[in-house]
């Protein structure tokens, strides 16, 4: 449930403050804290972490933000929350929010997480399968609405296989590798993230391919905020968007203390799982925008293929300006992702 607002007037002078701590570590503003809600894509996971370290570092606190992380339910529902105006930000694929922006979502990206898209097919090698070449005539198990489901026909055309020269099992997301073990599955899908729990399963067997490899490179998760709210809270957003890149950065620099903030944060996880998920993480941020630009930058031109792509094998109800989903105005450009 989204906490109730305190009403805060931020002046040009409170703007500044709040700026300046973002980047300097200036006290906090004067002024009632703004209570600021952000609802992830899903649970707490290690490409999380910045949000719970900047929070228990006091960095949002200290930018006049009283920040309220609330565990998600995909990236649809996260969109769907903050284009309603029920959350100010949130954390959501990015051809989702596009999606969803086309349905009415009145939303925008602040910043991109994966700037390379997360998305893989995994194989056992011992069925036969060395690459996509071999993937007709089996079968691959995902949820029913999962991405590389519905983005199929676009993986088939670019490897040079009819779409319908497989067959689609509905498996649940939990059970996609006990699926795959047990052959009920021939293929799944899954995100880039837990790459090395799936190596330590099924070592030399373990048969993967990258989106990215094939040249399907659609943006991965962004932060969004709603529209409305960033419009009138621009000092907010700002302050935000600055301390959450800030803390990547730290993170990407050194990440004990990030991963310490989430596992206080979030009963359940493994450290090492989280560890391994973050070194993967590190590489889906990293393209030529975001250690060029700055850590987080969107490229206009990705966007738009990255719309065109949502138009062919999405419906969109109601077509926009690619221009009025993203913008980089919040970011710093001192703060980029290292080259490696």
């Amino acid at each position: 449930m989204t906490r109730m607002k305190s009403v805060t007037v931020f002046t040009a002078v409170t703007a500044a403050v709040v700026v300046a701590a973002t980047l300097g570590g200036a006290p906090r503003p004067a002024a009632a804290l703004e209570d600021v809600d952000l609802v992830l894509n899903w649970v707490p996971t290690a490409d999380h972490s910045p949000y719970y370290y900047a929070k228990a570092q006091g960095w949002y606190e200290a930018a006049g933000i009283d920040l309220a992380i609330e565990t998600g339910k995909g990236s649809g529902v996260s969109a769907q929350r903050v284009g309603a105006g029920m959350s100010d930000f949130g954390i959501a694929d990015m051809a989702t929010a596009l999606l969803a922006k086309s349905k009415g979502a009145n939303l925008t990206a602040l910043m991109v997480i994966y700037a390379n898209s997360p998305q893989g097919f995994y194989w056992l090698k011992s069925t036969g399968i060395n690459g996509p070449a071999d993937f007709p005539g089996h079968k691959i198990g995902n949820p029913p609405s999962d991405a590389s489901r519905v983005m199929w026909p676009a993986f088939a055309q670019k490897v040079g296989i009819a779409p319908d020269a497989v067959s689609f099992v509905n498996v649940s997301p939990q059970a996609k590798m006990a699926s795959l073990k047990s052959g009920a599955i021939d293929v799944t899908t899954d995100f880039y993230n837990e790459h090395d729990l799936k190596v330590r399963q099924f070592g030399d067997d373990l048969g993967f391919v990258a989106w990215r490899d094939v040249g399907i490179n659609p943006y991965g998760n962004a932060i969004i905020v709603n529209a409305d709210y960033m419009a009138k809270n621009p000092a907010v957003v700002k302050a935000f968007t600055e301390v959450s890149q800030k803390a990547f950065a730290a993170c990407v620099a050194d990440v004990d203390p990030c991963l310490k903030a989430l596992l206080d944060a979030a009963s359940g996880l493994d450290e090492a799982n989280q560890r391994d998920q973050w070194m993967r993480v590190k590489e889906l941020m990293r393209d030529p925008t975001t250690t060029g630009v700055a850590l987080g930058a969107f490229d206009d031109a990705r966007l738009r293929a990255d719309y065109e792509m949502v138009k062919t094998y999405f419906e969109i109800e109601q077509p926009f300006d690619i221009e009025t989903a993203y913008t980089n105005d919040y970011l710093s450009t001192d703060i980029k992702m290292p080259a490696e």
